[in-house]
């Protein structure tokens, strides 16, 4: 079985790669919202213009101008929607990391305490069976 320690840098990757989707799709949206803006910018400048452009009626500009404005505004509540997923895939990621590097300073621990224990040839059966000092702290 794989240590906790792996298990846990296991999950820190996984909780960071959908960290980097959420902030992807977080910038398509703003893209969208740019670009529907700029659709909006070029409609009303169609309509102050006077003369609206070949095949296209001022009530025609005006309705899709109205499409558009809604469509901003609701890119915009799933781009905020978006911004707090980030902002909580981000703090799931340092969370994440903290607990996976106290489990990889354990098991680093471990490992280190065990070569010392085979270096000085202490095995773990034979320091159970010795008995421990006093405490010196009187009660």
């Amino acid at each position: 079985m794989k240590s906790r320690a792996d298990k846990l840098g296991r999950m820190v990757s996984l909780v960071k790669l959908q960290l980097r989707l959420a902030e992807w799709q977080l910038v398509h949206l703003r893209q969208q919202e740019q670009s529907l803006q700029d659709e909006q910018e070029w409609l009303v400048g169609a309509l102050n213009g006077g003369k609206p452009p070949a095949g296209s009626s001022s009530d025609s500009i005006a309705r899709r101008l109205n499409r558009t404005s809604v469509g901003v505004r609701a890119v915009k509540e799933q781009a905020s929607r978006q911004l707090d997923q980030v902002r909580t895939e981000t703090r799931r990621v340092k969370q994440l990391q903290v607990v996976a590097n106290a489990a990889l300073a354990d098991k680093l621990r471990d490992a280190e305490k065990r070569a010392l224990e085979e270096m000085t040839g202490i095995s773990p059966a034979v320091r159970e069976w010795t008995p421990r000092p006093a405490s010196r702290n009187k009660t």
